[in-house]
C-alpha cells in the first residue's frame, strides 16, 4: 500500500480492515520492545528509528504484511527460525494475518534494539 500518511495513526486509517488488528499489534509490539526509538514515517511506512538510522518498520502491501528488520545481523542470528516463512535480507513476509509469529517478531524486535551493528 501506497500512503501518502503523515503519521502512523493516518497510516493505519487506510489500511484494509483485515489487516487492522495485526498491524496494530505489531506498532505494539515495535513501542513495547525498541524504547526510546522515534516513531515516524519513513519511506511510506511505519518507521522505527534510533540516532537517525531506520531499523525497524513495517507495512501493508498489496499481498502481504511485511516487517522490515535492517539490521542483517539479526536475521541471520534467527535463520532457524525464519525457516519456512517467506523472507529476505532484512524483510519478512506474512501473507495471511492470522499466520504472524508475534513471538519471533518481539524477538527480533528486542534483538535489534540489543545490537550494535550497523543498517544494512
Amino acid at each position: 500500500m501506497k500512503s501518502e500518511a503523515k503519521s502512523v495513526d493516518e497510516y493505519l486509517l487506510n489500511v484494509p480492515a483485515e489487516r487492522l488488528d495485526a498491524l496494530n499489534r505489531i506498532r505494539e509490539l515495535c513501542v513495547q520492545n525498541l524504547p526510546g526509538y522515534e516513531e515516524s514515517m519513513v519511506y511510506k511506512m511505519p518507521s522505527y528509528k534510533r540516532k537517525n538510522d531506520v531499523e525497524v518498520a513495517f507495512a501493508s502491501q498489496k499481498q502481504n504484511i511485511c516487517i522490515y528488520i535492517l539490521k542483517h545481523e539479526v536475521m541471520l542470528n534467527n535463520k532457524d527460525r525464519l525457516k519456512g516463512i517467506n523472507h529476505g535480507k532484512g524483510c519478512i513476509r506474512f501473507p495471511n494475518p492470522s499466520k504472524i509469529d508475534y513471538d519471533l517478531l518481539t524477538d527480533l524486535f528486542k534483538e535489534s534494539f540489543k545490537s550494535s551493528a550497523k543498517i544494512c
